[in-house]
């Protein structure tokens, strides 16, 4: 009996209860018969996870349009598209680059620049990028919000990105995973492919059911102070397909400087890390990009100024894990949502 046999026979047995633990999300099924996938790897500095139904390995595919997603987005590539460009080297973008800019300043527009992928010197400023900076002066942010405003960058018809002041620079980390996980769900989609879980980083898309026949669970992890992932506990779990999912939260990134806490999400607008009590922010969308921007979004406006926004768009559904006094915390949800949580 060669090794693979061995395995299955082992899970035949015993059968199975397999637990994936990505960042914000764990997935989780039980006993089954049905051949399903896991395929594994690095995508932008983190981990991806897809599991899917079908005979066949599609490994090779799934890593081909990853690299495509590298070679364009990747702020770790020096030789990215992004990375060019915000050395102001003349190039033209590719189609990947070009979805993720033009929803970008879509999603600027309806959070009146929440969401702003022009906040790159700002981060870096701050000690959550690729400098070692920490608590930059005053003085220091008052000229970086010079060159911050995702008004004072525009893409041409050719293809070509025209910054207002050559110290512009882009960051597409809040909204490229998600765009990467929708391209993988409709790579797997075009093979015919129904029953599928694609996480990259927390950026999570579902279709289908999993290898229980049920519908899929994602978890949405407890809010603690965690800046190594070694947590996993989770706050509630949502039952669900079809839908991207995605999670922004301060509890994992963030550092202390003279007994303060300063977490990794900016405000576009006041050049400071954001301080209103919103820990997590978890969105359900059609789609996972949309998802991951607007999950971006509600963190840097808080609670009141979100409500308002999910008002106005109606396929978006949230979950706010919010401070209280102490270590307490509380949890607000849109009517929406509550079909989903199950725990």
């Amino acid at each position: 009996m060669n090794k693979k046999n061995y395995i299955w026979l082992v899970l035949l047995v015993v059968g199975t209860v397999l637990v994936i633990l990505r960042h914000n999300n764990i997935i989780s099924w039980g006993e089954s018969s049905v051949t399903y996938r896991n395929e594994k790897g690095l995508i932008f500095g983190t981990l991806y996870s897809i599991t899917y139904e079908n005979n066949e390995s599609l490994k090779l595919e799934i890593d081909e349009t990853l690299d495509r997603f590298d070679a364009s987005l990747s702020m770790f590539n020096e030789n990215s598209i992004i990375s060019r460009i915000n050395r102001n080297e003349d190039v033209t973008v590719d189609s990947l680059f070009a979805k993720v800019f033009k929803l970008s300043m879509q999603t600027s527009e309806a959070t009146d620049g929440c969401f702003d992928i022009t906040v790159a010197p700002l981060v870096n400023a701050w000690g959550f990028g690729f400098t070692d900076e920490v608590s930059p002066s005053d003085v220091k942010i008052d000229s970086l919000l010079q060159v911050v405003g995702w008004e004072k960058v525009q893409l041409t018809p050719e293809g070509k990105i025209v910054k207002q002041d050559p110290r512009v620079m882009l960051d597409c980390s809040a909204i490229a995973k998600g765009y990467a996980v929708d391209v993988i769900a409709d790579l797997l989609k075009s093979k015919g492919i129904k029953n599928y879980l694609v996480d990259i980083g927390g950026e999570v898309v579902v279709a289908g059911v999993n290898p229980s026949g049920n519908l899929w669970r994602v978890g949405v992890n407890k809010p603690e102070e965690d800046a190594l992932s070694r947590n996993m506990n989770l706050e509630t779990i949502l039952s669900i397909s079809n839908r991207g999912i995605a999670t922004s939260g301060n509890y994992r990134n963030f550092y202390y400087k003279d007994g303060m806490k300063f977490a990794h999400t900016i405000d576009p607008k006041s050049g400071r890390p954001i301080q209103h009590n919103i820990l997590s922010a978890t969105v359900i969308a059609n789609n996972c990009i949309t998802a991951d921007a607007f999950s971006t979004a509600f963190m840097v406006m808080g609670l009141e100024r979100a409500k308002e926004v999910l008002a106005k768009h109606k396929d978006l559904e949230a979950y706010f894990i919010l401070a209280d006094k102490g270590d307490d915390y509380q949890t607000f949800m849109t009517e929406g949502m509550k079909e989903y949580v199950i725990e």
